[in-house]
């Protein structure tokens, strides 16, 4: 007698009127938005602009969905194409079947895609992202329990899930090992794994994103030792975890030189947005700091000392004093171009004016 177990759920779709709401595919969605929202957190704190993982994401998760429903369709063809398979149920995601494999592939090509467009390096993206997709693979994982599948093997520990039989499917009722749920808690320490190793050895140029798919392969290995559906085998060991293998091998290389090559973390990760900030601090310091126009308004609103104010102190203003000699030089020349303009003489002008009385008039006949 099972004293406890975690209970799967009845159905996995809720009617609201005619429409299905299925649970897998919330759990999918909620995953992806999670995702995004975590990424985009992490890619304003590393200088670029809010909304940009979003952008991104519009690409990168449509490639990924495909890229994990042909990775599931391809190693497990024979529901679809084989002897008695149904290929149109190759299309009907919602009941199940996307690898983790596959999504990640795919979609960095649609990342890739999207950072392009944007002038974005993909390893900051990735890194930025990585925490992200950790966490949103613990939620999606949630969608097996709702179909009941990719349980492992039989057990009776208290947190054994107990699976409802369905002869249709062939499925035999029991309480077996809950690997959705030691997944799940795996990629949560994966995700918390790569928040801590990026704050404390400032991880850049897609180290944080090799980190979190080595840390990942490394649990899935396990984990899929415990499962019982079925899978294609190679050398007695299942498909998956060859791939996990493979994989991690592949990102710890890539981790180690990439280490050696580009050390350190990117210094822009958006150009546009620290283009953007340099304008709004050179406005900001004009605006509020007054260099340009403050300089004018001190020189315009502070008079110049008097002549009078200069002998009371003692002292000549060589400042008055260079500007006169510039005024007079300046009156000078305007007074010869204009003699030479009328063709007379200015000292004779000069001389003529001095001699007439004080208070007349200069009445020259034209």
């Amino acid at each position: 007698m099972d004293l406890a177990f975690i209970p799967s759920p009845s159905t996995g779709v809720v009617y609201l009127g005619p429409v299905p709401l299925r649970g897998y595919a919330f759990c999918i969605i909620i995953g992806v938005f999670v995702g995004v929202w975590l990424g985009n957190r992490r890619w304003v704190q590393r200088g670029g602009r809010s909304g940009t993982v979003a952008d991104i994401a519009v690409w990168a998760v449509p490639f990924g969905l495909v890229g994990g429903r042909l990775y599931h369709v391809i190693t497990t063809y024979e529901p679809y194409f084989g002897p008695n398979g149904h290929p149109l149920d190759a299309f009907k995601v919602w009941q199940g079947g996307l690898g983790i494999w596959g999504a990640v592939a795919l979609g960095a090509v649609g990342a890739w895609i999207g950072c392009r467009r944007r002038g974005i390096p993909l390893p900051a993206y990735a890194d930025a992202l990585a925490p992200g997709l950790a966490l949103g693979q613990a939620i999606g994982r949630w969608g097996n329990w709702f179909n009941q599948e990719l349980y492992g093997k039989p057990t009776d520990v208290p947190w054994a899930l107990k699976i409802s039989s369905d002869p249709a499917i062939g499925r035999i009722g029991g309480t077996y090992h809950p690997t959705f749920l030691y997944e799940c808690l795996w990629c949560i320490g994966v995700a918390a794994l790569v928040i801590w190793a990026d704050k404390r050895f400032r991880l850049g140029h897609g180290r944080a994103f090799a980190l979190y798919v080595a840390a990942y392969c490394a649990g899935r290995a396990w984990i899929e030792y415990m499962r019982v559906d079925e899978a294609h085998h190679i050398l007695g060991v299942r498909l998956n975890v060859w791939t996990a293998v493979i994989v991690f091998v592949l990102a710890v290389a890539y981790f180690v030189i990439s280490a050696k090559k580009a050390p350190g973390r990117e210094a822009v990760v958006e150009p546009g947005a620290q283009l953007a900030e340099g304008e709004e601090g050179d406005e900001g310091t004009r605006d509020g700091d007054g260099v340009d126009g403050g300089t004018v308004s001190v020189e315009k609103a502070s008079p110049k000392p008097s002549s009078k104010a200069a002998s009371d102190n003692g002292g000549t203003d060589s400042t008055d004093s260079g500007d006169d000699k510039a005024a007079e030089a300046a009156t000078g020349s305007a007074t010869d171009a204009a003699g030479d303009a009328t063709g007379e003489d200015p000292a004779e002008e000069s001389a003529e004016d001095a001699a007439k009385p004080a208070g007349s008039g200069s009445t020259k006949k034209s």
